[in-house]
This record gives C-alpha cells, structure tokens and sequence, in this order.
C-alpha cells in the first residue's frame, strides 16, 4: 500500500514538473527562434516541448490510476474497520445512535479517507517539490528573482491556505455534522413516513427538515465562499511573482529567453499550488468527520469477549442468578433468578421498560451484567465467546427484520445452502407453508421492503420459520405479537410453542393473556 501511495507522489511530481518545464522550455523557445538562429540548435529544446507535453499527460493519466487505487484500497480498509466496530459494538452499543446518522458515518464520513489522500496530502506534497524545484530553477538563473518568488510562493503555501482554512473553519466543522442530521432526518423521514402522513404531520415534518437542510446549505455556501478568496489570493500570488521576476528581470544583465523563462515560469505554479488553499480548507471537513468516525470506533463495546474461552458445554440448562443489568447509570434489572431447563417454557411479564428485552439482550450476550451471572450447564456465559453463545440461543423480536428480497432468501439467511425440502418443512411447523405454496412464485415470492408484502402474521411467521431453520436450542421470543389483534397473537403462541418442539422457550410479553392455557410453563413477573 505505502509503495502505491509514493509512486502516486512520484507520478504527481512528474506530472507537475512537465507543466513547469513545458511552460519555461516553452518561453525559452519562441524567444530564442525570434533571434532566427540555426535551426539545428533549437532542436533539442522543440523536441524537448514534445515530450513535455506528452509526458504531462502521461503521468498525470497514471498518477490519477495508481493515487485513486490506494486511495480506495485504504478506503476499503477503514471501511472494513468500522464495519467490524459495528458488528462488535451492535446492538447494545449503539443504543443511543440514529439510523440516519450511522449510516453518514458509515458512508460519507468515512469517505474523507478518499480525500485525505487524494485531495490533501497528495497535492500539498506535490505542489511543495514541484514549487521548491521551479524555485531553485530560477534562483539559479537570477537569485534575486528566485528570491522574489520564493516570496511569494512561501506566501502562497502559508498565508493563503491560513486565511482560506481561517475563514471557512466554522463552515467546515459544521458540515460534517449537518450532513449526519439531514441523513438521519431523511432516514427516519421515509421509514415513518405513512405514520406522518397518517396525524397529518407532513408540513411540520418537512419544515423541520428544511431547516436543517438550509443549514447545511448555509455552511457549504460559506466554505464555497472561503474557496473563492482563496483562489483570488492564490491568483495574486502568482501574478505578483511573475510581475517581480518582470522588474527584477528587466534590470539584470540577462539574455532575452532567459528573461522569458522568468517572467513566463512563475504563472506555471498557478496550476501547481492552485489546490494548497481547498486542501486547507478540505482538512478541516476531513478532520470533523475523522473524529465522527473516530467516535464510532472509541464506542466501548457492551460486552468483553473472553482471552481464553471455554469450549461450548453440551447441556442446555440455564440458570440466572442475581442478575443485575442496565444502560447508562440506570439499573434495569435487580437480583433477577432464573431456571430455564432444557426443554421448559418460560413466561416472563411485566410493563413495558420492566426489562425484558434487555433480560433477552443478556440471554444472548448482546450485553453484559452487571452483576450476578447466567450460566450455560454451569458455565458462566462470560466465560463463553458471544457467537458461541448464539449458536445455541436464539431470538425472535418484535421487529424481526425481513429483508426486500424472496421469500427463500429470507430463510437462506438462518442457513446457506439449505435445501427446499428444508425450506418447505419450517415454513409448515411455523403454519406458513400452505400460503407460500398458494403464491404463484412460491418460494421466491417478493415480500417487498420490510416485508410490506406480507401481514404482521406473516411476517411474524417467516421471521419464526428462519429462526427454526438457525436450529437453536434456546428460542427467546421477545414480544412476537406486538403489533397483532387477539385472535392473531394467540394463534401466532399456540404455534409457536407447538413448533419449537423439544427447545427451551423464553417468552417475553405483556399479554400473557394470550399464552394457550394447554401450554405447561413457568411464570415470572418483573415489576
């Protein structure tokens, strides 16, 4: 990776360097051929124009191919990286998150990578060896000239790209984090949207909106202003460099294309620094939305994996023992006891924020105690690797995702590679068979986004049909008939519990209501 980026710089420099000498050989030539001298001794430099010029392209062709290829190799890294972070940290690390603004850190904040490299180190770097080379080109055909623009391009690589960065720094700052809350407006904007339309929010909804947008807006119209004066000043620099070299020059003691070179050479650099002052500008954009990145990846995660785990025990007795669990400073849950044998049913109520989904958050290591313990056949799951324990514990919620795809990739999902026999026996245990077969696709029926396709029912039934397919011996079923009429939810229980079979069942709900009264089971009520 790091050679990549260095030839880049290499090519960058070449590239720049064949403008500078393009121009300057350029200059020297159409004032030496005034003086019409032999042909044969301006040969060298007319063939040292064509190479110039085809060298300029050349290099900047393939600057752009190898830059733009580490570029998004690192970029596909960091990418990576914080998608590993999220798995680690999801989903009781990410809690207090926004969808919207998640997936801005995910997609547009950690694309600054891309301009970190290509839009501010590369071309700082190349415009600082490409103007010291011209520099030292013309201090050594007229110091005092050389000097003068060195002047000026000190002043072009420091006080303009200060006074750019100065000006727009506020801007900059700000659109990052703009940018995250128009994401997350947007987001949860199309995902409610039939509940805004239904309490006749639209016009507050998109009000509201709009404001955020006009801020960003504002901000980008600031940093576009910020870019301006810095293009403006940068122009001034080089024209006042070439205007001295034009002073200067006209009073030494020097041949006619020499004085060519220095009064042409120096608008040259117009092109090579013209990207210092943006990339000032870009840096500060590049680190606000480094340090949003940044601030996902310092997440803590929720639970600690162990150094040295256990190997998976083989019974499937749980036991919890004076569990006590919360968010923040706030404890949830106290001295909660367990016993889940294998095989049993166990019916835990209670209000809502009584803690029962975080009860289920525990049961498969998305978060971790405070104290107390939950055992697996004796062993604390601590002790155990989090994708261990979900081998054996499984969950259906409230809001199982169903993704917009077919009906048999949707269960693939629990076990790729499944054969349709499969397929078509959990669909029956969870007593959606008979509709799938019904469709005229079948299996690869389209349920639409969010499963918008099928009724809460079904939905319900083919989130419960993967979870069956996963083969899990622990089934935790948070809230499945949230959502569902009566009638509904107590079908829904009464096959749920018939197909989980010989599996131990954790039902959490406020409705136990609803649980068949056939069904053997354990109570607990948490208050």
């Amino acid at each position: 990776m790091r050679w990549r980026l260095v030839l880049a710089l290499m090519l960058g420099v070449a590239a720049a360097g064949s403008a500078v000498a393009l121009l300057a050989t350029s200059a020297w030539l159409i004032t030496a051929a005034a003086a019409q001298p032999p042909v044969l001794l301006l040969m060298v430099p007319i063939v040292a124009v064509r190479a110039f010029g085809v060298g300029r392209g050349v290099f900047r062709y393939v600057e752009r191919l190898v830059g733009h290829d580490a570029a998004y190799r690192v970029l596909g890294e960091s990418r990576a990286r914080v998608t590993r972070r999220l798995e680690q940290v999801a989903p009781g690390g990410l809690t207090g998150q926004r969808k919207g603004d998640l997936l801005a850190r995910l997609v547009l904040d950690v694309d600054a990578v891309l301009d970190l490299w290509l839009r501010v180190l590369l071309p700082v770097a190349v415009a600082a060896v490409t103007a010291t080379a011209t520099v030292a080109l013309l201090t050594i055909l007229l110091p005092v000239a050389g000097a003068a623009v060195a002047l000026a391009v000190l002043v072009a690589c420091t006080v303009v790209p200060w006074l750019t960065a100065r000006t727009a720094e506020r801007a900059e700052r700000n659109i990052a984090g703009a940018r995250g809350e128009v994401s997350a407006t947007t987001t949860e904007t199309l995902l409610t949207a039939a509940d805004i339309v239904a309490f006749n929010a639209v016009d507050s909804v998109l009000n509201d909106f709009s404001r955020r947008d006009a801020r960003l807006a504002a901000a980008e119209r600031r940093s576009a202003w910020s870019t301006g004066l810095g293009g403006g000043l940068l122009t001034l620099c080089v024209g006042g460099a070439s205007i001295a070299a034009l002073i200067l020059g006209s009073t030494a003691n020097i041949t006619g294309p020499v004085f060519a070179v220095l009064v042409l050479t120096p608008l040259a650099l117009a092109d090579v620094l013209g990207g210092i002052p943006a990339a000032a500008q870009l840096a500060i954009r590049v680190r606000a939305s480094l340090a949003r990145v940044q601030e996902l990846l310092d997440t803590p995660e929720p639970v600690t994996e162990p150094t040295h785990p256990l190997p998976l025990p083989t019974g499937r007795d749980l036991q919890v023992r004076l569990l006590r669990v919360g968010y923040d400073d706030t404890d949830v849950l106290t001295g909660l006891n367990l016993d889940l044998t294998a095989g049993s049913r166990v019916v835990v109520t209670g209000p809502s924020g009584s803690g029962k989904s975080t009860l289920a958050a525990v049961l498969l290591r998305f978060l971790a105690p405070r104290g107390g313990e939950v055992l697996l056949d004796g062993v604390d799951l601590a002790r155990l690797e989090g994708d261990q324990v979900r081998s054996v514990v499984g969950l259906l919620t409230q809001e199982s995702h169903v993704f917009d795809t077919s009906i048999r990739e949707n269960l693939l999902l629990a076990q790729p590679g499944a054969s349709d026999l499969r397929l078509w026996k959990v669909l029956y245990r969870a007593r959606l068979g008979q509709f799938v077969e019904n469709l005229p696709e079948g299996l690869d029926t389209m349920v639409g986004e969010h499963g918008a396709r099928l009724s809460g029912g079904e939905r319900q039934r083919l989130a419960f049909a993967r979870l069956l397919l996963a083969e899990r011996d622990v089934l935790v079923l948070d809230e499945p008939t949230e959502h569902l009429d009566e009638e509904t939810g107590r079908a829904l229980l009464a096959d749920l519990f018939a197909a989980a079979g010989d599996r131990t069942v954790v039902l959490l709900t406020h409705r136990p209501e609803l649980v068949p009264p056939h069904v053997p089971r354990q109570e607990v009520c948490l208050t």
